[in-house]
């Protein structure tokens, strides 16, 4: 038996009374049964059923996590911009409704939209601190100075290491890279990079690469030292810059292009962008070819998606001839991860790169060493690609194992602590975390228990803590309002990394949490369904599934449309893989062409769906085989 959570007041029965659930984040974790009065509870005796997804108290349940209800949320585009961008350019009003949702509201908007060229990039040499890092970095190019990248060891910081290594090298320049190991050295550049590897190689400037915003030490060493310091990074900066030669990160408070929405790939992109038109300036390819940018895409590409920065404006257009690129085959390391995981190369999307090319990246530096991943996207060895996705495929393996051990760990300390399921957020440690995984973990936790979430592996009085939020709470800001309790932090309003000692774990939980409760609204612990348009079945067309992928790259900030449809039948459904359900689809009031195919994902195979659904949301794909392809619905979510 596991006992009611003692903080969770609407969860107890107080004097045979049954207490109403006011709270709609004690809502979100109550789904009553078909025949028990909606946002009531009883507490009797409760019956685990399945670890942190059902329990059941007489005739209530109590969800946690995928059986957590959820607010379906209908969005409203103004029609006569639809109207407005389904004339001019002669499309669908689905679609039209659909990129109006994503505040693409304008026809010029649209168009530039639906033309992600990069001949529509905005310059990026306003930025601040680029006119001074070009200038320096022209001058070592000329001199044959040494210069090191110094790169961060996710995917983002992997690629712009890439980025910019390939470039100088490219035009002819005395460069190396450096990437710390993210266990023994830790994160950015530190002075021990200085005294230790720079300095002994004899590094004339450091540009560093997705990091160093923070690093005022080490900073300040190198300029003892005669080493310049140019930081390319994109994380948030809560204090004064370091005193580098010149720092560019779109993030600076006194930098206003409205670049914020780079990745630390894209920051360092632009940078190449800025330094071979001064490069051009000063004849430097008088003699031969510059380089074409658009090679380096495929780089930008995988880090922007890896990152989850949104896709829209720069980042839709590096994405979109990245993937271009990534199809051409030029790059060999890319084609050998590809193989390992399994992608069709030449029809490679976003989710292919979020699910599939970044996980096996960013295992490099999570599992062993991230130099490895850099070696892979500089290499021109075919064999030694091979060699190394091989290894990163298996990397990415253990990586898997790692992170189910983590999520069983935490639900093994909520079975003993359900009251912790009471909180606005979730603060966990242990000392056997792999602390190159929790931040993975860390997202799985949101997914299940939609609060923002810490986790932090302890070792030696020291605890390395990997953080993720949901929408309704500015991580950032909340780690920033717990400075006290920490050694360090940093990141973004979605994720972020800390530093703790371990004496002050319990501190930061209260005063995370209260900061959580003061700034966030009941409403933001309801997961929310957003349909960009009810679709009747009989609108499914060849033509608006076209048209739906030429919305691509999907991601953050341009998500993959998603649909909704009423009264649907649901006929011949069969397991697939273990956890995934196919089946037809048919809409009685509205006949179609239909059945049509459709698929659900990562189901609970012990739970049918009904024959008669009240309500679907779904996405509209080409299912594409062997050469022919045929609609396909994606179902996300279904409703009685």
């Amino acid at each position: 038996m596991t006992p009611i959570p003692s903080e969770a007041p609407a969860l107890v029965e107080q004097k045979g009374a049954l207490q109403k659930v006011e709270d709609p984040l004690q809502q979100a974790a109550v789904a009553p049964l078909r025949d028990s009065t909606a946002g009531t509870l009883r507490c009797i005796k409760i019956h685990s059923r399945s670890r942190f997804k059902f329990m059941l108290v007489e005739t209530t349940i109590i969800s946690y996590g995928p059986g957590m209800k959820k607010q379906w949320r209908i969005l409203t585009p103004d029609p006569h911009a639809v109207n407005e961008i389904s004339a001019g350019l002669a499309c669908s009003p689905v679609v039209a409704a659909i990129l109006v949702n994503r505040k693409i509201d304008s026809l010029d908007a649209a168009g530039r939209f639906m033309d992600p060229s990069l001949n529509h990039i905005r310059p990026p040499f306003a930025m601040a601190g680029m006119d001074v890092a070009v200038e320096r970095l022209a001058r070592a190019v000329a001199k044959k100075e040494k210069v090191l990248v110094f790169g961060d060891y996710d995917a983002d910081g992997v690629t712009a290491t890439a980025v910019l290594y390939e470039f100088f090298r490219q035009i002819g320049s005395d460069v190396s890279y450096y990437v710390p190991h993210r266990i023994s050295e830790g994160y950015s550049l530190r002075p021990a990079h200085i005294q230790n590897h720079a300095l002994p190689a004899g590094v004339k400037l450091i540009v560093t690469a997705d990091c160093g915003s923070a690093s005022y030490g080490a900073v300040e060493t190198a300029r003892r030292a005669g080493i310049d310091v140019i930081v390319s990074d994109h994380h948030k900066i809560s204090s004064a810059l370091p005193k580098a030669l010149a720092v560019i990160n779109p993030n600076r408070h006194d930098c206003d292009t409205g670049y914020e929405h780079l990745s630390g790939v894209g920051v360092a992109f632009s940078l190449v962008i800025c330094l071979r038109k001064r490069l051009r300036e000063m004849n430097f390819w008088a003699d031969g070819d510059e380089p074409n940018l658009k090679t380096l895409c495929d780089l930008v590409a995988i880090g922007t998606v890896a990152d989850i920065v949104p896709l829209i404006e720069e980042n839709r257009i590096f994405t979109k001839a990245g993937l271009e690129v990534i199809a051409s085959e030029s790059r060999c390391g890319i084609k050998a991860l590809a193989k390992e995981s399994r992608i069709d190369i030449h029809a490679a999307d976003a989710a292919d790169i979020a699910f599939r090319l970044a996980p096996r990246i960013n295992a490099a530096g999570r599992m062993d060493h991230a130099a490895l991943a850099v070696e892979l996207l500089v290499t021109g060895d075919p064999e030694k690609a091979d060699r190394i996705a091989r290894r990163l495929n298996t990397l990415n393996a253990g990586r898997q194992k790692a992170e189910q051990q983590i999520v069983a760990g935490i639900h093994r300390k909520l079975d003993a602590a359900p009251r912790l399921l009471g909180k606005h957020s979730l603060v966990l440690d242990h000392s056997d975390w792999h602390e190159g995984i929790i931040g993975i973990a860390a997202s799985r936790a949101v997914e299940q228990f939609f609060r923002p979430t810490v986790l932090i592996s302890v070792k030696d009085g020291i605890g390395k803590g990997s953080a993720r939020s949901i929408p309704g709470f500015d991580l950032y800001q909340g780690l920033s309002a717990c400075a006290e309790d920490l050694e360090a932090f940093g990141g973004h309003a979605m994720a972020a990394g800390l530093t703790i000692k371990s004496s002050r774990i319990e501190t930061f939980r209260q005063h995370f949490e209260s900061i959580v409760q003061a700034t966030t609204r009941p409403d933001d612990f309801v997961p929310t369904i957003r349909i960009d348009s009810e679709l009747n079945l009989n609108r499914i067309s060849p033509g608006l599934i076209d048209e739906i992928e030429a919305l691509q790259p999907f991601g953050s900030g341009n998500p993959e449309p998603l649909f909704m449809a009423r009264g649907i039948q649901v006929l011949s459904p069969r397991i697939v893989g273990q956890k995934h359900r196919r089946f037809l689809l048919n809409q009685a009031d509205n006949p179609s062409p239909g059945p049509f195919p459709a698929i659900q994902f990562n189901i609970d195979p012990s739970r049918p769906l009904p024959e008669h659904v009240g309500k679907i949301a779904f996405r509209l794909r080409w299912n594409r085989w062997r050469g022919k392809r045929t609609p396909q619905l994606i179902v996300e979510e279904a409703q009685a």
